[in-house]
């Protein structure tokens, strides 16, 4: 008896069934007033009467993921487990529902003793990262439900509505590392190249691509003080970086690290939600300048600048998002000082970097989105000058400044639970504030998808397309050579298979093809890496 009187107490304090009672669009008056009529009655724990209620309103032409969703816990409460399971799954393909729908149709699914079903359930909210309260109960759903598979009467029963205990900390951490091929690794010309940067001396170069494996490690650490209910501060670190097996590829060896200080507010009901971060961030980027024909560091009259891409850099963020219904309106904005390795010998490529951004989602149906978005930033260098039309950049001239205004349109649209495809297009135009010499227009066209097999596998791709048209620039910085052209294809895909709730194996390729009459810039790449990702702990 103390063993089911405990697993109740449990599952009453896991509750996260909460009958929504929150400003609904009013379709008709009629069905606007069922639907809160019957809220009133589930709250004074008259189930059956609710869902009559629940009924009348979809009668008079109610259809709305919040109205499946209560029908479902009305029905969970009367004990009707499968018409609670098929109501929650409706509510469960709205994305901001998804979360605590499928979460309640774990608990649905333990009370009606599937208890592998409520295992996957549980799996399919802790993975999701919208909503961390959800995620945190569902891992402690699923570590009770282990113990509870051991009793010898597991206990059915289904508590009263509860409010989430109040976290006053948490912290995350993760690590992912494993092994990887590169098959160009310092992005080499595949064929020889004559190089007419100097008319008077051009110079036929004959690239060498090499390959090898390399070891990457990410590791992340969050830790959260929710000073308040819907707030918290938090400190975070990461580091990333990639290492090559062979000496002769050490050159390649790149990494970055970032602390990260700031508060973070998020607040949500069904259908309205805000989400403010703000912080101030500090990341050291380590990478050597080498020469991509050979791999050999830069030599500069005599001198090793190899250290030129080494750099620091700091300063405040600030992103939020506001959702009404069906439309979710976003801002974000960024200040950050970029300080370069000192070289003596050539132009330093310290910077301020500034970005401003707008973006609004619209959700046209419960499985379909359009996402449109514009953003302005700015690099702004303090010892670099700027180039003339004629390809030359004298020592004398104003500090390069780039100003760039990009507006882009995505549309999403999941064919089923598990799975989606999205297209979209992007416009850059870049311009060069001195003369114009490095203006350019670019245009992207993308394609992506995301596939969820069961709870433990999910895989996604995207490839882009992208066309520079300079206007002004030449190739080798050189009038002889012609206008610059540019053109790039990428694609990259990803598979993650859950081992158990710590690990993952993670899959990855990655593909670049540069096409350029600048032919010392052209390249063909491939990197494929298999890893272990391991989250210990996230609270």
């Amino acid at each position: 008896m103390k063993t089911r009187e405990a697993i109740r107490h449990f599952i009453s304090g896991l509750m996260a069934l909460a009958i929504v009672g929150a400003a609904t669009p009013a379709f008709a008056a009629t069905a606007s007033e069922l639907f809160e009529e019957g809220n009133r009655l589930f709250r004074e724990d008259l189930y059956w009467a609710a869902l009559l209620r629940y009924g009348e309103a979809a009668d008079a032409g109610m259809d709305t993921p919040l109205l499946h969703y209560n029908t479902g816990v009305a029905h969970y409460k009367a004990q009707q487990y499968n018409r609670a399971r098929l109501s929650l799954e409706k509510a469960a393909s709205y994305d901001p529902l998804s979360p605590i729908a499928h979460y309640n149709l774990g608990l649905n699914a333990y009370a009606a003793g599937a208890y592998e079903e409520a295992m996957r359930w549980f799996r399919r909210a802790a993975a999701q990262d919208e909503r961390k309260d959800i995620a945190r109960l569902s891992r402690k759903a699923m570590s009770r439900l282990r113990e509870t598979r051991a009793e010898e009467e597991p206990v059915i029963v289904a508590g009263p509505v509860v409010r989430e205990e109040y976290q006053f900390t948490n912290f995350d951490f993760q690590l992912r590392t494993g092994f990887g091929m590169d098959d160009n690794v310092f992005r080499t010309p595949a064929e020889p190249y004559v190089d007419v940067s100097d008319p008077n001396n051009p110079v036929l170069v004959v690239p060498e691509v090499q390959s090898g494996t390399y070891i990457p490690v990410n590791l992340s650490a969050r830790y959260q003080v929710n000073a308040l209910e819907n707030e918290g501060f938090f400190g975070s670190y990461r580091f990333g970086g990639r290492f090559y097996q062979d000496e002769t590829l050490n050159n390649a060896d790149e990494y970055l690290q970032e602390l990260a200080f700031g508060s973070e507010y998020n607040r949500r009901t069904e259908d309205r939600g805000t989400h403010v971060y703000s912080a101030f961030k500090i990341a050291q980027h380590e990478e050597n300048y080498y020469d991509p024909d050979n791999g050999a560091e830069r030599f500069v009259d005599g001198e090793d600048i190899s250290d030129r891409m080494n750099f620091l850099r700091y300063g405040p963020e600030f992103w939020g998002r506001k959702r009404f219904g069906r439309f979710t309106f976003g801002a974000r904005a960024k200040g950050q000082l970029w300080d370069y390795e000192e070289v003596e010998v050539v132009p330093e490529y310290d910077h301020e970097f500034w970005n401003m951004g707008l973006h609004t989602d619209i959700r046209m149906s419960p499985t379909s989105l359009l996402r449109l978005s514009g953003e302005y930033y700015t690099r702004r260098f303090s010892d670099r000058p700027s180039f003339e039309l004629d390809g030359t950049q004298p020592l004398g001239n104003p500090a390069v400044r780039y100003d760039y205004v990009e507006y882009a349109i995505e549309a999403r649209q999941r064919v089923t639970r598990s799975f989606w495809f999205g297209l979209g297009y992007a416009r850059t135009d870049r311009q060069d504030r001195h003369v114009g010499y490095n203006n350019y227009v670019r245009d992207e066209y993308a394609a992506q998808i995301r596939l969820n097999l069961g709870d433990r596998f999910s895989f996604g791709s995207r490839v882009f397309f992208q066309n520079y048209n300079y206007e002004n620039a030449f190739a080798f910085h050189e009038p002889t050579a012609g206008r610059k052209t540019l053109e790039r294809l990428g694609a990259s895909a990803n598979a993650t298979y859950r081992i158990t709730d710590s690990f993952e194996i993670v899959g990855e390729y990655f593909y670049r093809d540069v096409v350029t009459n600048d032919t010392r810039l052209a390249y063909t790449r491939g990197m494929a890496s298999l890893a272990v990702r391991w989250l210990p702990w996230t609270e």
